[in-house]
């Protein structure tokens, strides 16, 4: 009995170092920062290792699951590269008849809602070539990408078919009490998330934009079918990293997360911000739970999300194309998502 404890005491303290080590060590060590999806697999393989859950069955996910994600990245990568002119082109043109604020709105806001019918995947791959035909600043662009990724990423989630979050929702709700269908999530979040999206679009047209081609996150030439190819790869890899690393917390997530009370779990979801928020839902949603406590899961992995660029489908595909650095996302990231988990906090538990 003793040694299961001792032993159940190192696997906690190896957890918790990985997960101060995924928090900490990007922003302070750049070649970490550079090779983010790597230091992330690693870690995934620290955690599964510490926490001796190693399976077939987890080796077979972690392999199957990111195809699609990278395919769909691949695909993508390919077609715009033969638009992309056509885009910069159209682009510009939008923002000289309507101006840069009213683009910048349009795009959050549209790509927020419509996420939710053709995924977030494919939102975030449109976010990346319209920034890459404004050629603003890096600041600009990067400010401007992390807004649209918080609103593609709590647009997403009102359908099943958005991410694979409302997909897992859906799935562990469709038997009674609930009864989950397709519509379930736009009825439980919709009052929550459209006016969330509408926020962040006027969120946007507060940025200052600056013309500056020497500065953009992107080049005038288009990426080579190489660079296609390398950049599907990190995605999978980076998928397979999270994959590892929410099987790896899976003893902390049901000894502690599981059990804490709704406004505890809504702050503690705070770890989404660097786990896979659909692993959190598969371990955190039952239909045991009222209406309330599955509110606050949800909203509280929705928004945290968004936060770092591990923490979301639509993160990690802008920043990896866009070449955005975490310091530079997390600049507006942290704050931006801490000021949104405060409000919806007030939002969801007092209004």
């Amino acid at each position: 009995m003793s040694e299961n404890i001792v032993l159940s005491a190192w696997i906690m303290w190896g957890l918790a170092g990985v997960i101060m080590a995924v928090f900490i060590l990007p922003f302070l060590v750049k070649k970490i920062e550079r090779d983010l999806e790597i230091f992330l697999f690693v870690m995934g393989l620290s955690a599964v290792t510490i926490s001796q859950l190693w399976s077939k069955h987890l080796i077979c996910e972690a392999l199957v699951e990111p195809i699609k994600i990278s395919v769909a990245v691949l695909v993508a990568g390919l077609l715009f590269r033969y638009v992309r002119d056509h885009i910069r082109l159209t682009i510009g043109k939008v923002i000289r008849q309507i101006g840069v604020k009213w683009v910048f709105f349009l795009i959050v806001v549209s790509l927020g809602i419509m996420s939710s019918a053709f995924t977030a995947i494919i939102a975030s791959l449109i976010l990346v070539e319209l920034v890459t035909g404004m050629k603003y600043d890096k600041k600009t662009e990067t400010n401007f990408v992390v807004i649209a990724c918080f609103s593609i990423g709590l647009g997403a989630a009102l359908t099943p078919i958005g991410e694979p979050l409302s997909t897992i929702a859906i799935s562990k709700l469709k038997g009674p009490p609930f009864n989950a269908d397709f519509w379930f999530l736009v009825k439980l979040l919709g009052f929550y998330i459209l006016p969330g999206i509408l926020l962040l679009g006027v969120l946007s047209t507060f940025i200052k934009p600056k013309n500056s081609a020497k500065t953009t996150l992107t080049e005038d030439k288009p990426e080579s079918i190489k660079d296609i190819f390398t950049r599907s790869g990190k995605v999978y890899l980076f998928v397979m990293a999270l994959i590892f690393l929410g099987k790896g917390f899976k003893p902390i997530i049901d000894a502690y997360i599981v059990q804490m009370p709704a406004k505890g779990l809504y702050w503690l979801n705070i770890v989404s911000a660097v786990l896979d928020n659909a692993t959190l839902t598969a371990a955190e949603i039952t239909p045991k739970m009222d209406i309330m406590h599955i509110r606050a899961i949800l909203m509280g992995l929705l928004i945290s999300g968004g936060m770092l660029i591990p923490g979301n489908i639509p993160n990690i595909i802008a920043a990896g194309k866009l070449n955005i650095p975490s310091k530079a996302w997390a600049k507006l990231g942290i704050p931006l998502g801490l000021i949104l988990m405060l409000g919806y906090f007030v939002a969801v538990f007092w209004i």
